[in-house]
């Protein structure tokens, strides 16, 4: 009578720590942006990017405080980009959740391309995007680095006509990350 709850016990025990070790979390990415416009190139980058994927469901949340960012050329371009633009009062952190595309065994060792889809929220407007990322598993760790566009118009940031020629209209955005499985 014992052996069937003892074996009962260690297959839901067994169960949790699987499901334990599928959680990668991450809490120091970087965020990079450039605009590069024809007056002006603004280049920021945030070392406060944090995240969590559960390679079991392919589900992932990603997040980074929004005035984190820092490297702007002067003081003026920070001002404008949390005051005027990013209004980070308000809108505290630009976010992506969704789901990975491709199946992937991330519990085998490789460089994986591949498509996740989900809701990126950026000046709290969500625009449902598909993003290429490279994934790479190793020592039971797993990075993650994707380089993609953001439309301003796509989340409502206006620019005024006096310094369009200063911010580009379409900001690229690099991403890297490494994440441990989750204690």
């Amino acid at each position: 009578m014992k052996t069937p709850i003892f074996a009962a016990f260690l297959l839901i025990l067994s169960a949790f720590a699987f499901q334990q070790e599928t959680i990668y979390s991450g809490k120091e990415g970087t965020v990079k942006f450039e605009s590069n416009a024809p007056l002006e190139l603004i280049i920021a980058n945030s070392k406060q990017l944090t995240g969590l994927i559960n390679t079991e469901k392919r589900t992932f949340v990603f997040k980074v405080k929004t005035s984190s960012f820092q490297g702007f050329k002067n003081s003026m371009q920070e001002e404008h980009f949390n005051e005027s633009y990013m209004e980070s009062d308000k809108f505290p952190s630009s976010e992506f959740k969704g789901k990975i595309i491709e199946e992937t065994d991330f519990r085998v060792p490789g460089t994986y391309q591949v498509r996740v889809k989900g809701l990126l929220t950026v000046h709290g407007v969500e625009k449902e995007r598909i993003i290429k990322a490279k994934v790479t598993v190793k020592n039971k760790q797993i990075s993650i680095e994707s380089d993609f566009d953001v439309l301003l118009a796509d989340h409502e940031i206006k620019i005024p006509k006096i310094v369009e020629m200063k911010i580009a209209e379409t900001i690229r955005v690099n991403i890297n990350i490494n994440m441990q499985p989750k204690s």
